[in-house]
């Protein structure tokens, strides 16, 4: 299969884990589309049929509202909730939460039907688990499919492909919310969704970001960076900050990678931000190493960590238009405490 964003969620949690499509825990066909808090199946879109959207591997047509969609993109269900639909099956990305909806997701899900999860093993999607589902409607607009795999599941319902404009995994969630929106009829909720995040996130931006440098990454096979499309990045600059110059030259056309120590001067700038799975060992571990270690960035303890494997980090590897307030809520504070010029100020993991 293609690259995934940790190996899958860096190399799915980073493509199909940090960053994948679990065997369907309830591979029960007979669940119905539902949708979301109280909108209705056939009404509540603004939006006309059919519908043609352009993707990597040409354009698909949607000839009318969906009901029984499935997400094949890593994170396309919050998207698709966000417009009041619910999927009939989703990805299991990151095995946390139950039916791939993260907490905070549960409210836009309302009294809707958990969907079936389906798994990535690696090699693709389940092809024969999706079709078992009978969708009318495939997403995968936050994913990496290949034209094989597109083909493949095109012969059971139109399918939505990532972006041809970005790379794979690389989507913005605004974008990503407006073509979901888009494919189901529902471009008006899907404007208002994205306009509503925005101004959270305008919100939580303090005066002090706009402008300073700051760099995502994990300690993954060495010291590992994300780069400018992938959303913890964009995250970043959603916030204010600049990306080091030259990243995007250094990881060239992907959503991150590792970096030689030799490179170490991309973490060196006014605040790095650190997504591990103990933030004790990992941030220890890394400052042993002289090469990252004797930075400024270090010893002006302008370092946030995040634990990737809370909530809040979950939230940070899904970035969507749900999952980014749930962030800035927590990560905010953490980046005025890393910038206000006094190293001896603790940056505070969130409390919850």
């Amino acid at each position: 299969m293609a690259r995934s964003p940790r190996t899958a969620r860096i190399t799915a949690a980073v493509s199909s884990a940090l960053l994948l499509l679990t065997a369907a825990t309830a591979c029960g066909g007979d669940s119905g589309g539902s949708s979301a808090k109280d909108t209705g199946t056939g009404g509540g879109g603004s939006g006309t049929f059919p519908v043609t959207l352009t993707h990597k591997f040409g354009s698909t047509t949607v000839p009318s509202e969906p009901k029984r969609i499935v997400t094949i993109g890593l994170t396309d269900q919050d998207a698709l909730l966000a417009v009041g639909k619910v999927p009939v099956g989703s990805t299991d990305w990151l095995s946390a939460h139950k039916g791939t909806i993260g907490p905070w997701a549960k409210d836009e899900l309302g009294n809707g039907k958990l969907p079936v999860t389906l798994k990535n093993t690696g090699t693709g999607p389940q092809v024969e688990k999706v079709a078992a589902l009978k969708p009318d409607l495939i997403l995968s607009v936050y994913g990496g499919l290949t034209k094989e795999q597109y083909t493949a599941l095109s012969k059971f319902a139109p399918v939505v492909a990532q972006p041809k404009e970005y790379n794979d995994y690389g989507v913005p969630w605004q974008e990503q919310t407006k073509r979901i929106g888009a494919a189901v009829g529902r471009p008006a909720e899907a404007a208002k969704a994205v306009a509503d995040t925005e101004k959270k996130i305008a919100a939580l931006a303090k005066p002090e970001f706009k402008g300073k440098t700051a760099v995502i990454g994990t300690p993954f096979e060495g010291m590992f960076i994300w780069g400018s499309q992938d959303p913890r990045s964009r995250l970043l600059s959603g916030f204010g900050f600049k990306l080091p110059a030259d990243l995007d030259k250094v990881i060239g056309n992907q959503f991150g990678a590792s970096i030689s120590k030799e490179r170490t001067d991309l973490l060196d700038q006014d605040a790095v931000v650190w997504m591990v799975g103990d933030v004790a060992k990992d941030s220890a571990k890394l400052r042993k190493d002289p090469s990252y270690g004797d930075l400024k960035v270090v010893k002006e303890g302008r370092e946030v960590y995040v634990h990737e494997t809370s909530d809040y980090g979950h939230a940070m590897s899904f970035g969507t238009v749900l999952s980014l307030p749930y962030v800035v809520e927590r990560l905010a504070p953490q980046l005025t405490a890393a910038l206000d010029g006094k190293p001896e100020t603790p940056v505070q993991q969130p409390a919850s």
